[in-house]
């Protein structure tokens, strides 16, 4: 029996045409919503979610470099560039043979045939060995191919391998100073000024460590400098002067008895040392995974001291590789 006051099988009203676009068009609006929403999660997943699981972040905790030898240091991430500590890394210093990884990379840009046999000019040598400059070990007059005195310039830092291209590339080493010093601005260097392709000392001849560090990740990208930068040893072809050839050895790995760090090690360096400069060193080395860019200045010491730099590089890549072991 029904109850009074209620209809039995009531007939619902039949919406109107109005209502029914509305509503069509607000399941519409729903569903447009729904897959803006997987959109959105997918980006997000391949933005932010696949690097943090594929990318290590870069370490910062726990990496000091107040207590260093050296005066001057910076510690950078390669791959984005983030600065993860820093030591009067914007005060100028000299930066002795740190020089010749700007010469290195201008000497790369402009050579086309590494296999190229050139003369090493018998003029410069004189000047050089009255400045006691680091040689390489080419002679005088010496046929030698161009990928033989590029490894000169960065493993035994040899000075008549960078005048050399100088001369090569820019007529004289003052038209070669133009093109650092063009390069310099390019990059950004602010507080950078070269007179020499050597890293002789010059009091107009300066630049900073956050400098360096940025030349040195703008010539790591470079594959052939990257090769050149991380050997240890290097063997030239024959000349008439060696016949069967000789060896020349990094500056930097030739002080280490070991490249192992705290959770990596060291892959490469470019030493450099003048009375003014100190103990110079820009470094690279991979720890948990992660490549990081270190340039130190002004180390006291000399060629007869403990390798101060070294030893620089050697305690703040530990500290890095001990920091990630502890979280």
């Amino acid at each position: 029996m029904a109850m009074e006051g209620m209809q039995q099988n009531p007939q619902r009203p039949r919406p109107s045409r109005r209502r029914r676009r509305r509503r069509k068009k607000h399941i519409l609006l729903k569903a447009l919503a729904a897959v803006f929403a997987v959109c959105s999660l997918f980006v997000l997943g391949e933005k932010v979610l696949l690097p943090l699981l594929t990318d290590p972040a870069p370490q910062k905790a726990g990496v000091d470099l107040d207590d260093l030898y050296s005066a001057h240091a910076i510690l950078m991430d390669l791959a984005s560039g983030e600065v993860l500590g820093e030591k009067n890394s914007a005060d100028t210093m000299y930066p002795a043979s740190l020089t010749k990884i700007m010469t290195a990379i201008l000497a790369l840009e402009h050579t086309e045939d590494f296999g190229e046999m050139v003369q090493v000019p018998e003029d410069i040598f004189p000047p050089l060995y009255a400045q006691n400059a680091s040689m390489a070990g080419f002679q005088p007059g010496e046929e030698a191919r161009l990928n033989d005195l590029l490894y000169g310039i960065l493993l035994p830092s040899g000075a008549e391998c960078c005048l050399t291209f100088a001369e090569r590339i820019a007529g004289s080493e003052e038209g070669f100073v133009v093109l650092m010093n063009d390069k310099a601005r390019e990059l950004g260097m602010e507080n950078t000024h070269f007179t020499n392709c050597t890293g002789l000392h010059d009091p107009e001849h300066y630049s900073t460590v956050e400098d360096i560090a940025t030349l040195l990740r703008y010539a790591l990208q470079n594959e052939r400098f990257r090769d050149m930068f991380t050997s240890g040893r290097y063997s030239t072809l024959p000349s008439q002067q060696h016949p069967d050839g000789f060896t020349f050895h990094s500056t930097m790995f030739q002080c280490m008895d070991t490249t192992q760090v705290t959770g990596g090690e060291i892959l490469g360096g470019k030493t450099g040392y003048t009375e003014e400069a100190g103990l110079c060193l820009a470094s690279l080395a991979q720890v948990n995974g992660r490549e990081y860019i270190l340039v130190t200045a002004k180390a006291d010491g000399d060629h007869e001291t403990e390798p101060f730099h070294i030893l620089d590089a050697i305690q703040v890549y530990d500290q890095i590789g001990e920091a990630a072991s502890m979280r």
